[in-house]
């Protein structure tokens, strides 16, 4: 399979992220562009994709070839450079545009790379969808893909859409209440040198806080190097510096946030869930009765919300399964421990500075300091820790040692073990939970000597 829990990724140059592949893909999703406008346009009707990136070197490289895929079969293309991920479905709707594509890793190392992609509703491609485009790519050994390339005066179209971050930087701002604003707030924005480094502190400043900025000059290939939502340390230590009220990091992409208040502290993303959820539910605004999570969400979240009247509603790791799950029960708070927080009410995908702004504007409304947060409930102790793929190759296709996984489940029935692959890194994900912190420290270690050992 092409496709991990969010799009494609890999490292640049390499399978499947090379200019050849990436072209033929291009052509691959214009094709099903087409067969879906076919049954819904005349038959003169031309499809626009629009495509944005992140600041990664190998953006220009994915850029040109997709580009170059979709105008070579017909298809209009807007470019819009370096944007959120969270920008293009709202972009989507603006232009009405057919699809969406974000070039981006999101949180990875700069020399990966990858593709999310949207359909003409905003939302993440189904497992429908990903299977048809699975299915073009493996037909070309029959149906060779070139034999779809328009003729000469059928050719695509290339714009770029001008003050693209002026639409999105109102957009978000309208998400904020009207009633409040950030004056007197002293805020600093860590923008991992990622997508969201202009957006996110001029977003922040219009509201009218102080804005103190790191991660914000990117050249590349910095993006996430020491900084960003998955290494907080250097706003966590400017916070301090500043005497700042709040911290707030985004990863490359800007979907995802992490928080720190005014100690330098880290505020989990299970703390912010139940924040957000408060404040709406405050202002009866919370649909379907409840919020959607992920397995790996601390089990004192769900304790929590079930004391508040707040139905849980639990599914897999990945934002895609949370937004789809959030459409099922029909709600409009979902989240994942990452950091991916999803308020319907305003985009159907995580975006990192609109669930800033619910916090601030509770934080606001309510005369409380971001460290007032933690005190909200107690975390049940829970650890998770991250294990490279030593080759490529998957300790979990080992039958003894996930055998010797399943004993130690069996035999640590008091704690909560989860272990996965990772749909977007190759690496494997460990989490154990459970009140007895040493006990939890001693089984993430017996899991990490399993899954290191050798065959």
């Amino acid at each position: 399979m092409l496709f991990g829990t969010d799009g494609i990724r890999g490292t640049i140059n390499k399978y499947p992220m090379t200019p050849i592949e990436i072209l033929n893909f291009s052509i691959a999703i214009g094709i099903m562009v087409q067969r879906i406008c076919a049954s819904k346009h005349e038959k003169s009707y031309k499809p626009k994709v629009i495509i944005a990136k992140d600041t990664r070197l190998s953006g220009y490289v994915i850029e040109s070839a997709l580009t170059s895929g979709l105008a070579a079969i017909g298809i209009n293309v807007t470019l819009v450079g370096p944007m959120p991920t969270p920008s293009v479905p709202m972009l989507i709707k603006s232009i009405r545009a057919d699809l969406g594509i974000m070039i981006t890793a999101s949180h990875n190392p700069f020399h990966d790379n990858g593709l999310k992609i949207f359909d003409e509703n905003g939302y993440k491609l189904s497992s429908e969808y990903e299977q048809s485009l699975q299915n073009i790519i493996l037909e070309q050994k029959e149906y060779p893909l070139d034999k779809y390339l328009a003729d000469p005066e059928m050719l695509g179209k290339v714009v770029r859409l001008e003050d693209v971050h002026g639409r999105y930087i109102e957009y978000v701002k309208s998400c904020f209440p009207k009633h409040l604003t950030l004056e007197g707030i002293r805020i600093v924005v860590d923008c991992a040198h990622g997508a969201a480094y202009k957006i996110a502190p001029s977003v922040f400043w219009e509201l009218g806080a102080e804005v103190v900025t790191i991660g914000t000059e990117p050249n590349g290939i910095n993006i996430n190097d020491g900084c960003g939502s998955i290494n907080p340390s250097a706003l966590c230590a400017k916070v301090i510096e500043t005497r700042s009220d709040i911290g707030i990091a985004l990863d490359g992409d800007a979907d995802r946030v992490l928080i720190c208040d005014e100690t330098g502290k880290v505020i989990s993303c299970d703390h912010i869930i139940a924040t957000i959820a408060l404040f709406l539910q405050s202002k009866n605004k919370l649909r379907g009765d409840g919020v959607v999570i992920t397995h790996v969400s601390n089990s004192a979240l769900k304790n929590y919300f079930s004391q508040m009247g707040i139905q849980t509603y639990t599914t897999n790791v990945g934002d895609k399964h949370v937004a789809n799950e959030m459409r099922k029960r029909q709600c409009n708070l979902g989240g994942e421990s990452s950091g991916h927080i999803i308020l319907s009410d305003y985009t159907s995908t995580g975006d990192g500075i609109i669930a800033a702004l619910q916090i601030m504007a509770f934080l606001k409304e309510k005369g409380m300091a971001a460290s007032d947060i933690l005190d909200i409930f107690p975390l049940t102790p829970q650890k998770s820790i991250s294990i490279e793929m030593l080759g490529g190759i998957n300790p979990l296709t080992n039958d003894s040692k996930t055998s010797l996984i399943e004993q130690i489940k069996n035999e640590n029935t008091d704690v909560r073990i989860i272990v996965r692959k990772s749909g977007t890194e190759n690496v494997i994900r460990v989490m154990a939970e459970g009140h007895n912190l040493q006990q939890v420290d001693s089984i993430i270690q017996q899991l990490k000597e399993i899954l290191t050992a050798e065959n």
